[in-house]
């Protein structure tokens, strides 16, 4: 496979796409494009190309960091009674 979604920023997030849409299809999920092959890879690659798989990157590392900090700041120190 030469080419990639024109959506995925690179060739490794494209696979690891590729390969969770995989694992759904291995689960049970239902095809969302009519493909020749027998291999799930392909069925799930071609999903991808076609653009019928909703997904995005979630939230920036940054933001999810500080949800992180946030969360611990709340929480009581070790030691302190509430």
């Amino acid at each position: 496979m030469d080419r990639i979604s024109e959506k995925t920023d690179s060739k490794f997030r494209f696979v690891l796409l590729a390969a969770h849409r995989a694992e759904q299809l291995i689960r049970g999920a239902r095809p969302r494009v009519e493909v020749e092959s027998p291999k799930i890879s392909k069925v799930a690659m071609e999903e991808l190309l076609a653009d019928t798989v909703n997904w995005d990157y979630g939230p920036a590392p940054e933001a999810a960091a500080e949800e992180v900090v946030e969360e611990v700041a709340s929480e009581p120190a070790e030691g302190e009674v509430h």
